[in-house]
């Protein structure tokens, strides 16, 4: 029995010419990505940021974005970009969502789409400093250039709603970390202050916190005592787990 030709597009001629002309009809618009870095350090949530190279932003904040090729992938561009922009390559990346004012950029359409990703500052080096790259204090931040506010803010809103439903948070502190410390990171990402006795409560409600009968030891305030995040148990109960409704 003669074989079914499943692949018709690349054997007629006039298939290829339609798939072509096709094409050509389409819009050209721009697509970039950008990706929005948070990081942790000193209890305070931080972003990463270069100063933008455009004369219309001088001196403006700008987060780190770049074109997407066309034979790319989204996600190798967002990587990529990350690491050209930063040295980084250990970094996990989100995407977040896509945005596409038609007066978001100054030289016409332009659609981008957000990366993001959270880690603890002291754990990853910047390899590459241009633009005056370094970490802001995410409560500090105001204009920036383009609508990379709007981004940052769109992000961190997704950042607060991620943290309360997966316990992400716990990869950025010490393997052994008293409740202060858990209070401190949640307090600086969530940008609220918390009950100290209602935060504990729902905590040990949870049964994933490992008390390891240690001490914290050389601390400018009473000693508390430090626990373990239960990964183990945790992934065996993920399905179940709800999160965290402060």
């Amino acid at each position: 029995m003669k074989k079914k030709n499943t692949d018709l597009v690349f054997h007629e001629p006039h298939l290829i010419k339609d798939a072509v002309l096709l094409v050509e009809e389409y819009p050209k618009v721009p697509l970039t990505v950008d990706c929005v870095i948070f990081g942790f350090e000193e209890n305070k949530l931080k972003v990463l940021l270069i100063k933008s190279d455009l004369e219309i932003y001088v001196g403006k904040l700008s987060l780190l974005g770049d074109m997407v090729k066309n034979n790319e992938e989204l996600d190798d561009a967002a990587y990529r970009i990350l690491k050209e922009r930063t040295g980084m390559n250990d970094v996990f990346l989100d995407q977040v969502r896509s945005f596409g004012h038609p007066s978001r950029h100054p030289g016409g359409r332009v659609i981008t789409v957000a990366y993001c990703s959270l880690l603890n500052i002291n754990h990853h080096e910047l390899k590459i400093h241009a633009n005056d790259l370094h970490w802001h204090d995410v409560s500090t931040l105001e204009e920036m250039a383009f609508d990379h506010k709007e981004i940052l803010d769109v992000c961190y809103r997704w950042l607060q709603k991620r943290i309360q439903e997966h316990p992400l948070g716990f990869n950025l502190l010490p393997d052994k970390f008293s409740l202060r410390e858990l209070q401190n990171l949640y307090e600086a990402i969530l940008g609220v202050t918390l009950d100290r006795r209602n935060f504990r409560k729902k905590f040990a409600s949870m049964e994933l916190l490992i008390d390891i009968n240690e001490m914290e030891q050389d601390v400018p305030h009473r000693p508390g005592k430090l626990y373990k995040f239960d990964f183990e148990k945790y992934e065996k109960s993920k399905r179940k787990w709800v999160g965290i409704d402060f």
